[in-house]
């Protein structure tokens, strides 16, 4: 880790280093909590943590700059933990293995936590600066962001004084957001007797590896395949094929923000069959690797496994295969007002089978995503509509509002100025098809004149994520220019 250490910028470096080696996956931040506690303890600062546990920090200006008005970083403190199925990397123990691999910095076998880290990186780089002009600071640093926006859905008014805000939570160098979707979790849970497997069968795992997946907002509309689509696409050619096939588990995606990579499936079919279930395995695969020519990292197998204990009942297997290919996924549509943005979609994210209490059920769970509320809304009544027809228990769960542009906010105007001054070029001004903070920050704070950039992060959400160093450079002396050159007070 000393490596990426000795970067530039030093400052931003030496503390993404510092989060490398702290584990902070989802809704387990406690590590990396006390290190922000003690490191603004150390150095003074103004710190507590808010009634949800969000980490909020102040900082006084600089000499001749108590006259700018009082300006909040933001970012949040969780990574999304995502690995490779032969990796044996322990996210609630093990520190992230950070390399550099030419023009980027990347991770081996995970997630690599730039996707919030760097921008974390940046605002305790800047807390701790004692030579760079900047008004009174207020931090804040939310919980649980990948998996339910929980800190910023629970902030409260009263904690900040600041009119303006920047998030530091975006990922492509040049883009500067002034809006994006909001989502919703739907849940479906589909109970199944677990019966004996039938005698004569044999017992095989389908395996799909190596798909690019990414994050289910910003990669939503790259037509990549999804895991458990496919998976259920063959299962489903087999199932019609052969009268007693039965599955016995399935195990697809990870995490609700995600487009599923893998996906396992175990299945029974009586011996004299097991040929033709390998023709139908081959014949599908065809066909789906030439579809999805954009994955060329794709794998599909099937293998001979272990007599399972019990298989799914006949019926409700039907229903489930037939809910999941109804299933909505990917973009339902595009923007009509915005170009080459998706206004809504789908992420079909997990089919697991769990066992508990003696009880058999299938947890099947997406993310929707809509620039419109309301569509939001609809979309997921409809993916909950296939599940529910096929007799599961539905809910809607975690709802997030949007943020809704402003074209004329005088911080955009501001920084879209240092950007031309700074490059030459125009800055990208967008609105992201993924939940930024910023939909649920101005509930609390209305008056808020917020605006988000970042480095350029790719593969945010994979095995694969990358940070392109140059850009993290670029983003830390953009930051800086913007910081200096917040207006005074009115």
């Amino acid at each position: 880790m000393s490596s990426i250490a000795e970067l530039s910028p030093k400052p931003l470096w030496k503390h993404f280093s510092k989060l490398c080696a702290i584990p902070h996956p989802s809704k387990h931040e406690e590590k990396v909590v006390a290190h922000v506690l003690d490191f603004c303890r150390e150095r003074g600062l103004e710190v507590k943590q808010d009634e949800i546990g969000n980490v909020i920090i102040k900082k006084p200006a600089t000499p001749g700059m108590e006259d700018r008005k009082t300006l909040a970083l933001q970012g949040h403190l969780d990574m999304v933990p995502q690995k490779n199925a032969d990796s044996d990397h322990d996210f609630l123990k093990d520190p992230i293995r950070p390399r550099i691999d030419g023009e980027w910095v990347t991770a081996t076998g995970t997630t690599l936590g730039a996707d919030n880290g760097i921008g974390v990186a940046a605002i305790l780089a800047l807390l701790e600066s004692t030579d760079i002009p900047h008004p009174a600071l207020e931090a804040l640093l939310t919980i649980d962001e990948e998996a339910g926006m929980t800190g910023a859905k629970h902030l409260q008014p009263g904690h900040f004084e600041a009119e303006l805000l920047l998030n530091l939570d975006a990922e492509g160098e040049g883009e500067l957001y002034i809006g994006c979707a909001g989502g919703v979790d739907i849940n479906a849970l589909l109970p199944y007797s677990a019966e004996p497997v039938p005698e004569g069968h044999l017992a095989f795992e389908l395996s799909v590896r190596g798909l690019r997946g990414g994050h289910s907002g910003l990669d939503i509309d790259k037509g990549r395949g999804n895991a458990n689509k496919i998976a259920n696409r063959i299962l489903d050619a087999a199932n019609r094929a052969i009268a007693d096939l039965r599955i016995a588990a399935l195990n697809g995606g990870s995490l609700r923000n995600a487009i599923p990579r893998e996906s396992f499936s175990v299945v029974t079919v009586p011996a004299d069959k097991a040929a033709l279930l390998v023709q139908i395995t081959q014949r599908e695969t065809l066909d789906i690797i030439a579809e999805f020519d954009n994955e060329s990292g794709l794998t599909i197998s099937l293998d001979a496994a272990e007599m399972p204990a019990s298989v799914m009942d006949r019926d409700t297997q039907q229903k489930l295969i037939r809910a999941i290919r109804c299933c909505p996924n990917g973009v339902e549509r595009p923007s009509t007002a915005l170009e080459g943005i998706a206004d809504t979609s789908n992420n079909l994210a997990r089919v697991v089978t769990e066992t508990a209490d003696g009880k058999s059920q299938v947890h099947i769970q997406s993310l929707v995503r809509s620039l419109s509320d309301s569509a939001r809304d609809q979309h997921g009544l409809n993916v909950a509509a296939a599940f529910e027809l096929a007799g599961a228990e539905t809910s809607l769960d975690n709802a997030y509002p949007g943020w809704k542009p402003n074209p004329q906010s005088p911080l955009l105007a501001v920084m879209k100025s240092i950007y031309r001054e700074m490059t030459g070029e125009e800055p990208e001004v967008k609105v992201i098809h993924a939940g930024l903070e910023c939909g649920l920050l101005a509930k609390p704070y209305p008056h808020w004149d917020m605006v988000s950039f970042g480095p350029t992060i790719r593969r945010a959400h994979s095995p694969e994520e990358r940070v392109h160093i140059q850009s993290v450079a670029n983003f830390w002396e953009y930051l800086l220019q913007v910081v200096q050159a917040i207006s005074a007070k009115d």
